[in-house]
């Protein structure tokens, strides 16, 4: 199990859920939240990548602040500072390189929804965080305005729900395009017959179980050959 904490690193104080791997040291990966906020399920995704041996910490982008509507969501989505988010994403970053239970030289970001679209972006972020992973991000990139070229020799995976537009949506085929064009990789995975939120288990309206073990599957090798 993790734990919430405040830290302080380079002048610089962070806060959100942190947990570490059974074993001595593991990579490092940074989880995003949805819109809900920093809620129970996002805690247990940053537990479950401890128990595969990452060194896993949730920035809490609301600060303290969550939802358990989707009206209230909405409003805290809206009301987030997209380069304060990002800031503290890149922030996090350092923090966990810093910890000497990190084995790895670079940092890789996962996200779902809201967060989903901040990990693809934070890939164009801080050279320290070199693979990223989108779970049903958003359609458009406008409001984050990406520097694409800094995926140069990065990596990304996405996974698409079918009841988004699967990774034919524009805004995939957008990031796809663009960090191709970067020279960076990358790969989307569509998931038939899904909704929007097929990961979240504390949704059982929308959850796939058979999709979301899939995509785990996939998250963790795409982790494990990408952060040396």
């Amino acid at each position: 199990m993790g734990m919430h904490l405040i830290y302080t690193h380079d002048g610089v104080t962070g806060e959100g859920y942190l947990a570490l791997p059974a074993t001595e040291s593991g990579p490092a990966v940074i989880i995003i939240q949805e819109w809900w906020g920093l809620v129970g399920h996002i805690k247990d995704v940053v537990d479950r990548f401890a128990a595969a041996g990452f060194v896993a910490f949730a920035p809490d982008l609301y600060h303290g602040q969550a939802a358990s509507e989707p009206d209230t969501a909405k409003k805290l989505m809206m009301e987030l500072e997209l380069d304060r988010a990002g800031s503290e994403i890149t922030h996090a970053a350092d923090y966990l390189l810093s910890l000497p239970e990190t084995s790895s030289s670079h940092v890789g970001v996962v996200g779902f929804c809201m967060g989903g679209s901040l990990a693809i972006v934070s890939g164009t972020l801080s050279p320290k965080i070199s693979a990223t992973v989108g779970f049903y991000p958003g359609s458009s990139w406008e409001r984050h305005a990406p520097r694409w070229t800094n995926y140069q020799g990065k990596s990304a995976l996405i996974h698409c729900a079918e009841g988004d537009g699967t990774s034919a949506a524009a805004g995939i085929q957008e990031a796809i395009a663009e960090i191709t064009s970067a020279e960076g990789s990358v790969v989307a995975y569509d998931y038939p017959g899904t909704r929007h939120a097929f990961f979240n288990n504390d949704r059982p309206e929308v959850f796939d179980a058979l999709a979301a073990g899939l995509a785990w599957e996939r998250t963790l090798e795409f982790f494990f050959s990408t952060l040396i």
